[in-house]
């Protein structure tokens, strides 16, 4: 098996980084939810080594990250985890979060449910960064997320851009606020929410 890589990855792994090294500055534990390749987690680790950077995602998925892990040989990268958002969940007191891409994948059902998992895997005090595109109320996508919105729901119509206010409110039903919307490359946006006590 080779290596996976993804372009984009490297793309947007510096301003994704950037918002990371804002947010996870205090942290300790990242659940890393769709690791995908599993090339921003060793990105992200290696420039956060004060965090235990715990990479998930579907059983498929582990064999690529673990070559990535493996490669990097990082102190602060355990073993990938196996995650189904609709199977079980991790039980560790994680108080960081973090997905890329993934939100516009999943099915509308598996991200209230990944919104409803929260507070019961994440400490009093965590924080919950997910990077991606977003569709803002009353405001067209940009032509390059209009064209992949529609390409994803040809493939599958449960996938999509989520809309930004559907998204904050299951978030704040969890008992999540939102810290920042920050505007990042390529019109994706990096979304981060502080659980509250």
């Amino acid at each position: 098996m080779n290596k996976p890589y993804s372009p984009a990855c490297d793309r947007n792994g510096t301003p994704i980084l950037e918002a990371l090294q804002l947010h996870f500055a205090d942290r300790r534990h990242v659940l890393e939810i769709g690791a995908g390749t599993g090339q921003h987690a060793v990105r992200f680790a290696a420039a956060m080594p004060h965090l235990t950077w715990q990479t998930s995602d579907r059983k498929d998925y582990l064999p690529g990250i673990r070559m990535w892990l493996d490669e990097a040989h990082l102190p602060n990268t355990p073993p990938p985890l196996p995650l189904d958002v609709k199977g079980a969940w991790p039980d560790c007191g994680f108080d960081a979060l973090f997905s890329a891409n993934t939100l516009h994948i999943m099915a509308w059902e598996e991200v209230r449910i990944l919104f409803e998992r929260l507070p019961h895997i994440l400490a009093a005090d965590a924080r919950v960064c997910i990077y991606g595109p977003f569709r803002y109320a009353g405001q067209p996508l940009s032509p390059s997320n209009a064209e992949f919105d529609a390409a994803l729901r040809a493939e599958d119509p449960r996938r999509g851009i989520r809309d930004f206010d559907a998204v904050d409110t299951l978030a704040r039903e969890q008992g999540f606020r939102l810290l920042e919307d920050r505007a990042m490359p390529a019109n994706n946006r990096c979304l981060c929410w502080q659980r509250q006590t």
